[in-house]
């Protein structure tokens, strides 16, 4: 079974079937603002493309649709706000990326401040396809016992498929600082694994 939205395989980590199977994701801009002179046609153009996959993305990091589609409506008026300052046109993914991963970063240390539900025993009947699809996966049903700095490693690296190198140049950090909040995160993840699974790899 393959899915090109779901996290590449590996062995013990993942489980095969935990993969979106949402239906396609509608903008959270209203066709109508987009249709709007006051929108730029180019930026309407650059953002629409951005948009499926950014909800995507929000919704692992965040565990949410209601608010994953919040992110994405926060990050699109952002970037519409900076877009007359972006010089470089042709980085748009990578520069929409940024905003939209620092806007889920500020949603999960503000959920930090607050008891938080372990997506093993959240209600996965509740419709919401990215809780459902989290706790079908051995990696997503511990995302929770994660920082939000190493959770969003995780969830570029594994889900949105993106090179330690590429992580580095969304969250504008070190590479090195990459390695390492990615090593820690799985050292975490392998720890919580075990432990649920009475030392039984």
């Amino acid at each position: 079974m393959s899915d090109r939205f779901g996290p590449p395989r590996e062995p013990g980590m993942f489980a095969e079937e935990a993969y979106l199977h949402a239906e396609p994701f509608r903008s959270p801009v209203r066709a109508a603002a987009l249709r709007d002179q006051a929108y730029d046609i180019e930026f309407a153009e650059a953002v629409s493309g951005e948009l499926a996959m950014a909800y995507r993305l929000a919704g692992y990091i965040l565990a949410d649709a209601v608010e994953a589609q919040d992110a994405v409506q926060e990050a699109s008026v952002r970037s519409w706000r900076g877009w007359p300052k972006l010089r470089e046109r042709e980085k748009f993914h990578s520069w929409f990326s940024q905003i939209l991963v620092n806007v889920c970063r500020t949603r999960l240390r503000q959920r930090a401040r607050h008891r938080t539900v372990d997506i093993e025993d959240a209600d996965v009947e509740s419709g919401d396809p990215f809780r459902a699809a989290l706790a079908r996966d051995t990696i997503g049903r511990t995302l929770s016992a994660l920082s939000p700095e190493l959770r969003i490693v995780v969830v570029l690296r594994y889900w949105g498929e993106l090179s330690l190198a590429e992580i580095a140049d969304r969250l504008r950090i070190p590479i090195g600082t990459v390695k390492s909040r990615h090593h820690a995160a799985l050292q975490t993840l392998r720890r919580r694994i075990e432990s649920a699974e009475g030392g039984i790899r």
